[in-house]
């Protein structure tokens, strides 16, 4: 067993296969169940250009089993036992989930690990599927809110794999082929690319050799054609475009700043601090000024997406269309305000207060747990997932002050407008 790394609030134990695959595991003697994730840094951003979507078609087409396993087992495995499955992937990662109780996970994740390493992607099962993510994609041009938001990251990141839609375009998907997948998988698919998450009733000694076990016989990387090189989003003035929509009876207002990557963790957290001080709560800026007291918007919320590279901050309304040139101009006002007058003790207290409850409280369930180690893990590193609390209680109102001032600029932004047709 290689050399455990000790961190000294982190509360789950660290360890590296000697294959390179890092093994995450925390006990709760307390729960019957166990949740096995599995982290892959194979998302979006790592698709070359003439396979964009192949990340999330994948995900799909691991499921459709290997040389030892048919179509549907693992389904059946999972479900004769209880237990639930599930998938998803970003531009940053794909991840693969098992729940179920804490006697059955050696008879589970040993079928999840032989799907992850060893995916057959047959070619029959690969045009079926192709037409279960083109429906996807379809039923995505319905959804007023994903079409909003995929034109304004479209517009913040025209040079950058996050400003595309992690489903592709049907044109893209009907380019591929199930060679071309097996490519892709066998060269990002590997140990070194790999975080396995295990919390919940189940010991460290007895989990390491599952693991251990489980994933083991990796076939060796094959090169395929490299990503895109991502060229770093820039900002100028006002990035304006409007939608015209036939389905919709209210107009959204979606505005978006840039902001660094996980590198500058401490800044992004100063920018989620901001966030809840823009919109969490009737007694927030925004929400106070322009839904209760104006009454000029239906709902007003504020967001910010941590990302690897580059991460989001998101200022959007729902409102009526003659009120989304007013309501965007007192925005850059509440903006203006935060860079020069700051924000009051009493206002940080709050903050404080709600980001440290919601943090406690997203981190009650395995579930919750292996999804916060694999996701900081596979972006960073799993210890700084803990260090969340600390850091939010010890910004000052100067220092949110200046991320405003240098993050949130009232002059240069990217804006998407959606109004009924």
């Amino acid at each position: 067993m290689s050399q455990q790394l000790i961190h000294p609030v982190f509360p789950a134990s660290i360890l590296k296969l000697d294959n390179g695959l890092t093994f995450i595991h925390q006990e709760i003697p307390t729960t019957p169940v166990v949740v096995a994730d599995v982290w892959v840094r194979a998302g979006a951003a790592r698709e070359p250009e003439q396979w964009f979507g192949m990340a999330h078609f994948l995900e799909h087409m691991i499921f459709k089993g290997t040389a030892t396993i048919a179509p549907g087992a693992f389904d059946y495995k999972i479900e004769n036992r209880g237990g639930v499955s599930n998938a998803a992937t970003s531009h940053d990662y794909a991840h693969y989930c098992v729940t179920t109780a804490a006697p059955y996970l050696e008879d589970t994740l040993p079928y999840l690990a032989e799907l992850l390493v060893n995916a057959a992607i047959p070619e029959d099962e690969f045009l079926r599927e192709r037409d279960v993510v083109l429906e996807e994609i379809r039923s995505c041009y319905d959804d007023p809110e994903w079409l909003g938001f995929q034109s304004l990251i479209k517009n913040v990141y025209p040079q950058h794999p996050y400003g595309r839609s992690v489903l592709g375009t049907e044109q893209e998907l009907m380019q591929q082929s199930a060679d071309d997948m097996r490519c892709f998988h066998r060269a990002h698919y590997q140990p070194e690319n790999m975080t396995v998450v295990i919390v919940g009733g189940i010991e460290q000694a007895k989990a390491w050799e599952l693991v251990n076990q489980s994933f083991a016989n990796f076939a060796p990387p094959i090169d395929c054609p490299p990503s895109i090189t991502a060229k770093q989003p820039l900002i100028q003035g006002i990035q304006r475009q409007e939608l015209c929509l036939p389905r919709i009876e209210q107009g959204r207002l979606l505005m978006a700043w840039t902001a660094p990557g996980v590198d500058q963790l401490r800044t992004a957290y100063g920018l989620d601090v901001l966030s809840v001080f823009l919109t969490e709560g009737r007694t927030s800026r925004l929400v106070r000024d322009l839904r209760e007291e104006q009454q000029l918007v239906y709902g007003v919320c504020s967001n910010f997406s941590l990302q690897k590279e580059s991460s989001l901050f998101t200022i959007t309304a729902w409102l009526e269309p003659e009120n989304i040139e007013k309501v965007e101009y007192l925005i850059r006002n509440h903006l203006h305000d935060l860079q020069t007058e700051g924000i009051r003790e009493q206002e940080l207290a709050r903050m404080r207060r709600l980001l440290c409850n919601e943090y406690a409280f997203s981190t009650e369930t395995p579930n919750q747990l292996t999804g916060l180690y694999g996701y900081y893990n596979t972006i960073a590193q799993a210890e700084v997932a803990t260090t969340y609390p600390q850091q939010v209680q010890s910004f000052t109102s100067q220092e949110l002050q200046q991320l405003a001032k240098q993050y949130l600029s009232p002059q240069n932004y990217a804006v998407t407008i959606l109004k009924p047709c």
